[in-house]
């Protein structure tokens, strides 16, 4: 264990967040809502997202648990809206409604890297929680230095893995891509029904402690 940082613990954050909030599953999502998107406007939507996500995080493992107590919300209640929110965008994807929206002339000026990348995708409720369960963990210069380091590494992983879809839709071609996103929503709502069956079982036990 190194008296610098606590690279346990940057481990863990690193892993976990990966897990989470999953940069190789980002990919066919972020395709399927960039597609119309030229590649340098592409690369502006990854940074935004990186930025827009980063910003929410930080937020909430600042000041998140406070937030919740004073709305009277549970961790339970935010990963079922956010679980809601998911399967949304994943029945947008799966019907095609997502490209049909972003070619739409009213949603011309809407920057899809702001919802739904930015948050819910990336900073959604899983990341989030996690966030603030790491920050209550922290004690130290070390535990915070390990935090702050994870962050930064799962959040430039994430933006290479976006930065360089463009990649990937040259090899797949329009055709690949739509199967890709068919894919990926399906995968999104997979994960969105899990996130709801989740918090519920979290309101079931909550109340059978009650």
């Amino acid at each position: 264990m190194s008296d610098f940082m606590d690279i346990r613990l940057f481990i863990e954050v690193y892993v976990t967040l990966f897990v989470i909030m999953d940069p190789p599953g980002t990919v066919p999502i972020f395709l399927g809502l960039t597609g119309s998107m030229t590649a340098k406007q592409r690369a502006g939507a990854a940074r935004t997202a990186i930025f827009v996500a980063a910003g929410v995080i930080l937020a909430f493992a600042a000041f998140g648990q406070q937030l919740l107590t004073y709305m009277h919300i549970s961790i339970p209640a935010l990963q079922a809206s956010g679980g809601l929110l998911l399967l949304l965008i994943a029945m947008q994807l799966l019907t095609g409604k997502m490209e049909e929206a972003a070619e739409s002339p009213a949603n011309k000026n809407v920057n899809v890297a702001l919802v739904p990348l930015g948050t819910p995708l990336l900073a959604g409720p899983g990341a989030i929680v996690a966030s603030m369960l790491f920050v209550q963990r922290a004690s130290d210069a070390t535990d915070w230095l390990a935090l702050a380091l994870g962050f930064l590494a799962i959040c430039i992983t994430l933006w290479a893995s976006m930065r360089f879809a463009g990649v990937i839709h040259k090899l797949l071609g329009e055709s690949g891509t739509i199967l890709v996103t068919r894919i990926a929503g399906l995968l999104l709502a997979a994960i969105a029904v899990q996130l709801i069956a989740d918090a519920v079982i979290a309101f079931v036990r909550g109340a059978m402690a009650t």
